[in-house]
């Protein structure tokens, strides 16, 4: 298990969320990435569904905007309920830095029952993880795959070859157990390495993501499959299935824009000079 991504302390609005190191960007040195805010959101948006005793249901998609740069300073979630009935609830959270919202999440969380009789097609991309026991790039807690060179590292896979991401758990609070959802809703950020890592690096910021869930992630580390890619005029739209050790549980998509002046270098996290 990985440090954290934040530190939770008292403050004077609240409980605060302090961004530990894992939650730096290689957007810029006062960034916080993509992960840490939707991990963050995850927690606030779980944290809500236990405060209304709704243990009978089960998150179904998640969807995060990420609408100003999150900075590496103290940062409240808030979450709230939009609307709740017998087999739905429907959560929005946001977070906060400096008393002005900077991302928002919104969370469906449906009730699980007995699947209809009739026969449906089913099933389409089923990407095979890294084989068990490879090594993690130790300073990133993934690894990457290429259609052109297999599993490995960042350094073999800045291609336009197509993608694929397998990352491991990171808590999100220290001293709390991560969650499944937070896993999978945090990680999803990580798609838009998965979609739009190319030749020249990572030259696209993603401003959102969304993720659908047919079953939570078993195990301590998911995967992301590019399964398609649109790009036209600096917007890159991309598609992906998450999958673990058992199989496909999701899907993601994210919008990204174009931003080759701040090109980052997967291998060292830091912007192309």
């Amino acid at each position: 298990m990985t440090s954290a991504l934040f530190r939770a302390q008292g403050g004077p609005q609240g409980m605060e969320l302090i961004p530990q190191a894992e939650a730096a960007s290689g957007w810029g040195e006062e960034h916080m990435r993509g992960l840490a805010v939707s991990s963050a959101l995850a927690r606030a948006t779980e944290q809500q569904i236990h405060t209304i005793g709704r243990t009978d249901l089960v998150p179904v998609r998640w969807t995060v905007d990420l609408f100003r740069p999150a900075r590496l300073r103290p940062c409240t979630t808030s979450a709230a309920v939009v609307r709740e009935g017998t087999r739905l609830c429907l959560i929005d959270s946001v977070l906060e830095q400096d008393g002005r919202p900077v991302a928002r999440a919104s969370a469906l969380w449906l009730a699980p029952s007995q699947s209809p009789p009739g026969a449906v097609w089913s099933g389409g991309t089923r990407p095979e993880p890294p084989p068990l026991g490879a090594a993690l790039v130790e300073a990133q807690h993934r690894l990457y795959f290429t259609e052109k060179t297999g599993w490995g590292d960042a350094a073999q896979s800045t291609n336009d070859a197509r993608k694929r991401i397998w990352h491991e758990q990171i808590p999100v609070v220290e001293g709390e157990q991560a969650t499944p959802f937070q896993l999978a809703a945090g990680i999803a950020d990580v798609v838009n390495v998965a979609v739009n890592l190319g030749s020249n690096g990572l030259e696209f910021i993603n401003a959102d993501l969304s993720l659908a869930l047919g079953r939570l992630p078993v195990g301590l580390a998911v995967g992301f499959a590019t399964t398609d890619r649109i790009e036209q005029a600096g917007i890159s739209v991309g598609t992906a299935v998450a999958f673990d050790r058992i199989g496909v549980f999701g899907t993601a998509t994210l919008c990204a824009l174009g931003d080759a002046h701040r090109a980052v270098d997967v291998q060292s996290f830091r912007p192309i000079t």
